[in-house]
């Protein structure tokens, strides 16, 4: 016999991560503004080991169209830059000696259209797995009326799953559209 409350939580936190990473992967789109997250996915070689970027510089935005990068060591500005244009972010960095920056230029709304593609795809995947998972689940309580599982408790199970879809659909929805109007916004 199953635990109806068990397979019900483990389906919410399988839905959870889908939503995590939405908004992680549209983190990582640039919108035309300055957002550190873009940077995420950069590592810079360290003494002979890989680390991410925020582990050997200070990152910050001192203006919407700009990333500011100040290594905590001067002699790490070669391999930071070198690390962000072996990335896929796409922006060429400029510094001082002291300071790395990137700027991040105005796209065109033809790139702001594609980018909008770009998120209703990574979206579309995120949406697709919580489906997935309302499969699953729905599988698991099927088989659970053979193993002894009312029909009746089954059905209030498959009612509150379907609320948890539903739930779950309306928060990516509601990422998409944040993320959307961010990067149509001039």
């Amino acid at each position: 016999m199953i635990d109806v409350k068990q397979v019900l939580s483990d389906a919410e936190e399988r839905m959870e991560m889908a939503a995590m990473f939405l908004d992680e992967q549209l983190a990582r789109i640039r919108a035309g503004r300055a957002n550190v997250a873009i940077l995420n996915g950069v590592k810079v070689n360290s003494y002979g080991s890989m680390v991410p970027l925020n582990q050997v510089a200070n990152v910050s935005v001192p203006d919407p169209r700009t990333i500011a990068i100040k290594p905590w060591d001067k002699k790490a500005i070669r391999d930071i830059e070198k690390a962000i244009m072996d990335s896929d972010v796409g922006i060429t960095p400029e510094n001082n000696g002291e300071v790395i920056r990137l700027n991040i230029p105005q796209p065109t709304e033809e790139r702001r259209r594609d980018l909008v593609k770009q998120c209703n795809k990574i979206g579309e995947k995120a949406k697709v797995e919580v489906r997935n998972v309302r499969g699953d689940i729905k599988d698991k309580l099927k088989k659970a009326i053979k193993d002894g599982l009312s029909e009746d408790n089954e059905k209030d199970a498959e009612l509150d799953l379907q609320k948890l879809h539903d739930k779950y659909i309306k928060k990516l929805d509601s990422l998409l559209e944040e993320k959307n109007k961010e990067i149509m916004t001039v």
